[in-house]
């Protein structure tokens, strides 16, 4: 036998060896990545200081569309007055818009498809961000223009109704001419004045069945019946800021911890110059007005109609004309001091 053999049967046991201890002093293997755990989307909520924006600007639509034009006396028009002219113009306009969100809302094609993007929390983020930045971006999800239908259709019929409502009261500054006690002056004029411009800078409060009854809506657990045919763009400011604020809502980023990139988007300056108008008319109008019939026009004309007209303009519905009222013959009036014509101030 060789006497190399032993020598490289050695060797050859020795690396053997040497690679069983190297192995055994090696890192072991990395465990393999776990498996990515599914995000919950947040569920839809809107601010509970939203909510009362627009409980408040319900509580307000509501008492002044009941507004009768069947006066019986001095004390009756002033209080209608006071009814009618108690809103704060950017109040009200927040309370519009936040309302319009929660309607639109209500549109379950739009509701799908903001549902589409919270799976994923960074585009979810990303998405939210974008509307706040630009309120049209929320134009792009799916069901936006059920949703666009739905806010127009919604605050433009709110419109309309205080439109008729303050219609009615118009005429009604004529209507009531045959009675005495509408040709008297109205008593304490300038204290009348103050009371108008301090409730018109008075916050309304919101009502807590209809800050439940919207919080349901909000959360569909109790949805609003609403019914609506799409609309087609261009949307009015109004209309494209209620379905951002909506889209926010559904994509969770409208709580209270985004409450202050959420607020520049309930804010309108076309809308908001509309309605300050309308309160200086107001104001103009009774300054002027002395009989109780033509606190009835200032009460028809600038509080029920202009407002009206606003949030039908608001929302892209046509500039509503000015109706033909019937006059009243001078005959069946004082013959002694024909009253002053109302409808000369527009």
């Amino acid at each position: 036998m060789s006497p190399k053999f032993p020598v490289r049967r050695a060797l050859a046991l020795a690396a053997v060896c040497a690679s069983a201890i190297l192995a055994g002093c090696a890192e072991p293997a990395p465990p393999p990545p776990p498996a990515p755990v599914a995000v919950a989307p947040p569920p839809v909520s809107l601010s509970p200081r939203l909510i009362e924006q627009a409980s408040a600007y319900r509580v307000y639509v509501d008492r002044a569309t009941q507004i009768s034009p069947a006066f019986t006396d001095g004390a009756s028009v002033a209080q209608s007055l006071r009814t009618g002219e108690a809103y704060e113009p950017g109040q009200l306009l927040r309370g519009a818009i936040a309302y319009g969100a929660v309607v639109a809302l209500q549109d379950p094609g739009f509701r799908a498809g903001i549902k589409t993007y919270t799976a994923d929390a960074d585009q979810r983020r990303t998405i939210a961000y974008e509307i706040m930045k630009d309120p049209a971006y929320a134009l792009g999800i799916s069901g936006a223009q059920g949703a666009a239908g739905l806010v127009a259709q919604a605050l433009g019929d709110d419109g309309k109704k205080l439109l008729e409502g303050g219609r009615a009261v118009k005429q009604a500054a004529y209507d009531v001419q045959h009675q005495a006690w509408s040709k008297a002056d109205v008593p304490a004029r300038d204290t009348r004045l103050a009371m108008a411009k301090q409730l018109s800078q008075t916050p309304i409060a919101s009502a807590p069945d209809i800050v439940a009854k919207l919080q349901s809506a909000v959360t569909g657990t109790e949805p609003i019946t609403l019914v609506a045919e799409p609309s087609s763009p261009p949307y009015t400011p109004m209309v494209v800021r209620a379905v951002a604020v909506a889209a926010l809502a559904g994509l969770g980023y409208a709580d209270d911890s985004s409450l202050e990139n959420v607020m520049p988007l309930v804010a309108e300056p076309t809308s908001a110059q509309c309605l300050n108008m309308s309160k200086l008319n107001l104001y103009q109008c009774l300054a002027v007005a002395k009989p109780h019939y033509e606190d009835v026009f200032c009460l028809g004309q600038h509080v029920l109609m202009d407002t009206g007209a606003c949030l039908m303009k608001g929302v892209g519905l046509p500039d509503p004309t000015p109706p033909t009222f019937a006059k009243i013959p001078v005959t069946e009036v004082s013959t002694k001091a024909p009253p002053r014509n109302p409808k000369r101030r527009r």
